[in-house]
């Protein structure tokens, strides 16, 4: 349909520095990690030893969630270390979902592209290589956790076991599910991300003034949820990681199943995921 909606899965290239595109939702992402940086400058510049009410709340919005990182790992150490990873992952999808929620966002841009006018901003999380990048790094963040904790010999006996049929099927179908992870982390956010975007679109071209704003507050909604889905997930598997099989059976042992009272930590694990 002449002046319809035209909906692309692949970014818009701005530009090209030899073979590399610049695309809209990398300028996108880019800018949103400038804003992030300069925000945490600030903000750290103006702290005192008698704070304000901007510092009270900033303050609580970081001990809040070091405490529950420092509770689900139950090592001080390694929440120490794993605490600015997982926050920094929840802030920037937050801020990269939001920041797509702008009117200027997809609205202008500075080039005429084969499909029109290319916009100069697109939402980050709508580009398939932006949350397997995201998906990578956590998926190292987990790996090497596991690693560090229990030893290279310990980690990979999780994966790589002969000492009996069963022991090797299970062992491989860990293994699977571990790779698994790259897949589900990046289009679970995509998938979520992108189908949010089409529905605003969708809902602008045929009713553009008033009847899009509840679904831009579910948006918001959405972001949220997504960024912290990314980060718990990534918090939780960290968690699976650092714990050998024996660990999980001596603590099983120890808070059976039918104790209402406390649930073994591996079923809040695998509820929550």
């Amino acid at each position: 349909m002449e002046g319809g909606i035209t909906i692309h899965l692949a970014p818009s290239a701005l530009a090209y520095i030899g073979d590399f595109a610049v695309t809209n939702t990398l300028i996108t992402a880019i800018t949103v990690s400038i804003l992030l940086v300069a925000f945490a400058f600030f903000a750290g510049r103006s702290l005192r030893l008698k704070p304000s009410g901007f510092q009270v709340v900033l303050e609580s919005l970081i001990a809040l969630p070091y405490e529950f990182v420092r509770d689900t790992l139950g090592n001080d150490r390694l929440a120490e270390r794993l605490f600015p990873l997982v926050m920094s992952i929840f802030m920037f999808v937050l801020a990269v979902n939001w920041f797509g929620l702008l009117p200027f966002v997809a609205t202008f841009g500075p080039a005429e592209g084969a499909h029109g006018l290319v916009p100069l901003f697109y939402p980050g999380a709508t580009d398939l290589n932006l949350t397997l990048a995201l998906t990578v790094i956590a998926f190292l963040a987990i790996e090497i956790a596991g690693i560090v904790t229990l030893g290279m010999f310990r980690y990979a006996g999780k994966f790589i076991n002969f000492t009996s049929p069963l022991a090797f099927a299970i062992g491989l179908i860990e293994l699977f599910s571990e790779l698994a992870r790259l897949l589900s982390f990046s289009f679970r956010l995509f998938g979520n991300i992108f189908a949010g975007k089409v529905l605003i679109l969708v809902v602008m071209f045929f009713i553009p003034l008033i009847v899009p704003i509840p679904f831009l507050a579910f948006e918001i909604f959405v972001g949220f949820i997504q960024a912290a889905i990314f980060a718990l997930l990534t918090l939780f598997f960290v968690k699976i990681a650092i714990e050998s099989h024996g660990e999980h059976s001596e603590e099983e042992t120890r808070h059976p199943e039918t104790d209402g009272a406390s649930l073994p930590r591996r079923t809040i694990i695998n509820t929550v995921s």
